[in-house]
């Protein structure tokens, strides 16, 4: 009969600490984030296709289409560093279900709505569950992979934030076409539930108490800031750039942000972690991911008009559409992980973003009598440049930071790619606002001048022809010309990407790796 070895005690016995065995839920829990991800990504995109359509029927003018969009990303961006803090907390699952409880609560808001401006309420409403919801499903990647496997967890649910984004058109479309504009909100109550069903049934809860506690102060600037800065650029093609409130605005969000970043400069534990953009390999790929997230947010502003009003497709039409961008984007999505292994992050980021600006050069080109099939192709190569270079740049961005300091690099990570969205579409929405203006012949009515959408409904009042062919023309200008901005940006960026961006980005890890968080007892 063999004894069974007495275990080694006293001063000299050697100690190892075992390596904490991953959490056999994570990829359950994966499925939750997936199902509130997949929120997220219909939402912005169904609102893209029915701003047309609200344009039309509410008579909103360019601007307001603008802040009917800019209100979710402003109050999304200023948000999402204190919501995440709340969740490290309070617990990311509760907050995470009180996320999209709220943006339910807004959803429902924005389908009673008669005017623009409860819209504009409702979107922001809608932004504060967002802000909830986007952090903190990512801040839980961290806690249950190991860096082995966030890459692939990353990867999935970026996939299943595009999978939401055909879906978002071909289904606001159809509800266009057969409801009413308000039906368009009313659809996040299903996916609302089974986002909340998923987090609640499948998620473990985690908490980080040792985390920052929520600044006010700070969350105040950084609204107020970012507010004005997006008011000043939305409206300077109306008031014009040396209008005394443009400046005045441009000035008060300058002063704003700058208090800012002094105030959490000077912090011992600053909810900002600003520190971080000091950090080369995070800050470029940090920037990439800002970069593509500019040129997305405005590209999917500027084209339902133009494929709505331009071509004279219905909803549905241009829902189905905006489909080689999104097909391009879940192509993209799914190869990148075996070309990233093979050719680095580096070369991947820099081959997506010269894919996005050839793309945008080709769509600079298209004319008015181009029709849909030069359009598929660059949009279609568009998606594969967006999807290449956002990828593995924000895993890259998040994949150089020690692990202590993955929650802070994460939070600031999605808040400056948020910053990012929202000015997109205030300066390229506002660029194209000021092109298709200047180019209607004088005289035309000034509600012609609001947007393309309000030409085409006085055109249709009044039989006239050549305002129509002048607001066609004025408006594919314009967008050529957003189009080309968006080409220089996406080509000095690859640039940089290719001459900075070290070949290999680590994570630094500490010694042992990283614990996943512990899920509360009971759970």
């Amino acid at each position: 009969m063999t004894t069974p070895p007495t275990p080694v005690t006293g001063a000299a016995a050697p100690t190892r600490t075992a390596a904490p065995s991953p959490d056999p839920r994570r990829w359950w829990a994966l499925g939750a984030m997936v199902a509130s991800m997949l929120v997220l990504g219909f939402d912005m995109t169904i609102l893209n296709v029915a701003l047309p359509t609200m344009a039309a029927q509410l008579g909103a003018t360019t601007g307001q289409q603008q802040w009917m969009a800019d209100a979710y990303v402003v109050v999304f961006a200023a948000l999402m560093l204190p919501a995440g803090l709340l969740g490290d907390r309070f617990g990311r699952r509760r907050m995470l279900i009180t996320g999209l409880g709220i943006f339910l609560v807004g959803s429902l808001v924005g389908s009673l709505a008669g005017s623009v401006e409860p819209v504009v309420a409702a979107r922001a409403v809608m932004g504060i569950g967002g802000a909830l919801v986007m952090p903190l499903a990512l801040a839980v990647l961290p806690s249950l992979f190991a860096p082995a496997e966030r890459g692939k967890a990353m990867g999935i649910v970026t996939a299943a934030s595009a999978l939401g984004m055909p879906l978002g058109p071909i289904i606001g479309g159809f509800l266009l076409n057969h409801f009413w504009w308000g039906s368009v909100f009313l659809i996040n109550i299903p996916m609302v539930g089974i986002g909340i069903a998923a987090c609640a049934f499948l998620l473990p809860e985690t908490r980080d108490p040792a985390s920052p506690k929520v600044d006010a102060l700070s969350t105040a600037l950084t609204a107020a800031g970012l507010g004005a800065l997006i008011y000043a650029i939305i409206e300077a093609p109306n008031r014009g750039w040396g209008s005394p409130l443009v400046l005045a605005m441009l000035g008060g969000g300058a002063v704003l942000i700058a208090a800012l970043v002094v105030r959490e400069r000077r912090a011992a534990r600053p909810m900002l972690d600003l520190k971080l953009l000091g950090h080369r390999p995070f800050l470029l790929n940090t920037l990439a991911a800002t970069l593509v997230m500019f040129i997305l947010s405005g590209l999917m502003f500027v084209l339902p008009p133009y494929l709505q009003a331009v071509l004279g497709n219905d909803a549905f039409g241009t829902g189905l559409r905006m489909l080689p961008l999104m097909g391009g984007l879940m192509v993209a999505a799914k190869g990148v992980a075996p070309l990233t292994v093979r050719f680095g992050a580096r070369g991947v980021i820099s081959a997506g973003l010269v894919v996005l600006a050839c793309a945008a050069l080709l769509g600079s080109r298209t004319d008015v009598g181009d029709g849909y099939g030069y359009t598929a192709l660059w949009l279609a190569l568009a998606g594969l440049g967006f999807g290449f270079a956002m990828v593995p740049a924000m895993t890259a961005a998040l994949d150089t930071l020690p692990p202590d300091r993955a929650g802070s690099g994460s939070g600031l990570l999605m808040t400056v790619r948020q910053v990012g969205s929202a000015v997109g579409i205030a300066l390229l929405g506002s660029l194209l606002a000021g092109v298709y203006a200047d180019g209607l012949p004088a005289g035309a009515p000034h509600a012609a001048g609001d947007s393309v959408v309000a030409a085409h409904i006085v055109s249709a009042k009044t039989g006239d022809l050549p305002l129509l062919s002048a607001a066609d023309s004025s408006y594919v200008h314009g967008m050529g010309v957003v189009l080309l901005v968006c080409c220089a940006a996406a080509a000095v960026t690859a640039l940089l990407a290719a001459a900075l961006l070290p070949k290999t980005e680590s994570a630094g890890p500490a010694p042992g790796g990283v614990a996943p968080a512990a899920p509360d007892a009971g759970q």
